[in-house]
């Protein structure tokens, strides 16, 4: 301590105790966590620019090209939207974001990006209007290298494998070519994100279902056609690799309807007809029963993200579309309808493997008591609440959903991090929650709430680091 009795200030991120309060939370880091490989089991990365190899022409590319995480950040900083989305000159929006960042204190964009510059630049510094030139002459001095290139960024990112986010109506075609590329030893896989084939009240509705009539090679009349040509292609993911589903829902509901219910609903929207919002509910509900049943019988593990209100500013949205940073959190979510959903299901066609994400933080504990429900051997954590997301992606966010599973449930069989991000630079986010897990953990065996064992230590947190996932999925990747 100093003389005045204050604790030293440590240093801006330091690498050995960043995040990393006590003596056994950086052992458990340093020992067993920082140098485990990555299992990137949902993002939004492209499999195209990953086959092309793709290189950036700056700094302002890689990073501010699709990151509405940033983008909402320099907006609440006043900062004009020809420098966000517009076209302005890439230094200028460089410029406007480095001035906004300086601001973000406590924001955990601020962290990522300062872990993205020491681990991909070695840049040292702090991000800020004064320094934006030094940052923007090293980083694209760098960028400008083959090292900098898509798949070396994720070679040396340490990433074993990759789940991209793919409709039933694509080609695949980028999946087959980097399966095929011996060059390259990072595996690439598909998984199934069907949104446009659940999203009946879309416009483009009945447009998709022609286009999945064409791939699937089947003329599609009827509801059960429909789900034919979809369980087809799902035939087709699975011989890509294809080990996991993800679905984007408003909220997880539980409304039934008969066959001939469902046949007149169908027939409608793909006439261009309107429906009720209860008829709306009953589709999406069949549509998710059926697909579950497909992930039972293929093997896959089902994510449900939810609680998410979508494209409020319409404005915008008319201007921008859709993932451009208006999106919030949507509140609501009944525990009655996500049991009674997970309940139906299990009666039906048994449960697949699922794993639960609300944006709504107060949905934590409820999910984790729901999912306890449905628990069941032989599979170790068959039911997740999958880590902390989007807003919640925080060291806030992350404790309190480790913190409540751990009340709840079993910590240990958690699968850990994901990245959900479009960005190739986004792979120190796992470095940043493994340095909160073993912040809370090495904080609870200082307190005496768990043994400081290192033989069980180091299994828990190599598990949910990287081996739960690998057995949760049954990827064809070595235990680590």
């Amino acid at each position: 301590m100093s003389e005045e009795g204050i604790l030293p200030m440590k240093n801006f991120m330091d690498d050995k105790d960043f995040l990393l309060s006590t003596p056994t939370g950086e052992q458990l880091f340093h020992d067993y966590a920082e140098n485990m490989p990555i299992l990137d089991y949902h993002c939004h990365i492209s499999p195209k620019e990953i086959w092309e190899d793709k290189s950036f022409s700056s700094i302002t590319e890689v990073w501010l090209g699709g990151d509405h995480y940033k983008w909402r950040l320099m907006r609440a900083n006043g900062v004009d939207e020809r420098y966000v989305t517009g076209d302005a000159p890439a230094r200028e929006k460089f410029q406007k974001w480095a001035e906004t960042l300086s601001r973000c204190v406590g924001n955990p964009v601020f962290e990522w990006s300062h872990l993205e510059l020491k681990r991909f630049f070695g840049y040292e510094g702090v991000l800020n209007g004064d320094t934006a030139e030094e940052v923007w002459q090293l980083a694209n001095r760098k960028l400008a290298t083959p090292e900098f290139s898509c798949r070396n960024l994720i070679r040396r990112s340490n990433v074993r494998l990759i789940c991209t986010t793919d409709d039933p109506a694509d080609s695949l075609e980028w999946h087959k070519k980097i399966a095929a590329d011996d060059s390259f030893d990072v595996q690439v896989i598909p998984a199934m994100r069907p949104d446009k084939a659940l999203g009946i009240e879309k416009e483009g509705f009945g447009a998709y279902v022609k286009k999945l009539s064409e791939v699937a090679g089947m003329e599609i009349n009827s509801f059960n056609d429909f789900e034919r040509a979809l369980s087809k292609r799902f035939d087709f993911f699975n011989e890509m690799g294809c080990r996991a589903s993800d679905h984007a829902l408003d909220y997880v509901v539980d409304v039934p309807a008969t066959d001939d219910e469902l046949e007149q609903i169908f027939q409608a929207r793909v006439a261009g007809k309107q429906v009720s919002a209860e008829d709306i509910l009953k589709y999406k509900t069949a549509f998710m029963k059926f697909a579950a049943a497909e992930y039972v019988r293929l093997g896959w593990a089902m994510q449900i993200h939810f609680g998410c209100k979508r494209d409020n500013n319409q404005t915008m949205f008319a201007k921008l579309g859709p993932d451009t940073g208006y999106d919030c959190i949507r509140n609501g979510q009944k525990a009655a309808d996500l049991a009674d959903f997970l309940n139906d299901v299990n009666e039906t066609s048994g449960l697949p493997k699922t794993i639960l994400y609300s944006l709504d933080p107060n949905d934590t504990t409820m999910i984790d008591t729901v999912m306890q429900c449905f628990q069941e051997a032989p599979c170790a954590g068959k039911l997740q609440n999958g880590s902390a997301w989007w807003f919640n992606d925080c060291e806030t966010g992350m404790r309190a959903q480790m913190t409540t599973l751990a009340n709840e449930g079993v910590l240990g069989n958690f699968i850990g991090m994901l990245t959900d991000s479009r960005s190739f630079l986004s792979y120190p986010r796992h470095e940043y929650f493994r340095r909160v897990l073993c912040g809370l953990l090495g904080e609870w065996v200082e307190q005496g709430k768990y043994p400081n064992d290192p033989k069980m230590l180091a299994k828990l947190v190599r598990d949910i680091s990287y081996n739960n996932a690998v057995r949760y999925f049954g990827f064809d990747l070595d235990e680590q």
